[in-house]
């Protein structure tokens, strides 16, 4: 347990460090990553998706909404849904740094082989299901 987190500890730093160089918080980074890969998404269930609380998502939601980089937009459907989506800027911005921030997250997994890192992340699955199950 402490070897996995603190393999976890080490490259998380790695990537706040970088979040933070383009000027975003983890969880703000997280939200705009969402977005920029799954496209417009309900303000509800962007919490399961990066594990952040429903408090966080509004706070930062309303941070990159006065940044420019997303906007809220109502389900014509539903008055109760409002939909968090990618501004063009947002996406401009993206298009530009994203690319370098896989380039550092990559860079830190670099003491695996593609083949490790594959092994790695079906044993972490299997660990994640099998403790699951006994909660």
């Amino acid at each position: 347990m402490v070897v996995l987190s603190k393999a976890y500890k080490t490259i998380m730093d790695l990537a706040m460090r970088d979040m933070k160089r383009y000027g975003f918080s983890s969880s703000e980074f997280a939200v705009l990553e969402l977005l920029y890969h799954k496209g417009r998404i309900p303000l509800q269930q962007i919490g399961s998706k990066v594990l952040i609380t429903s408090g966080s998502i509004t706070y930062n939601v309303d941070k990159l909404e006065t940044k420019g980089y997303l906007k809220r937009v109502p389900c014509e459907n539903d008055r109760r849904v409002t939909y968090a989506e990618m501004t063009e800027t947002g996406k401009r911005l993206f298009d530009d740094i994203f690319p370098l921030h896989a380039e550092a997250i990559t860079s830190a997994m670099s003491g695996l082989t593609s083949e490790e890192k594959a092994t790695a992340v079906e044993l972490l699955k299997k660990l994640g299901l099998q403790a699951a199950q006994k909660a």
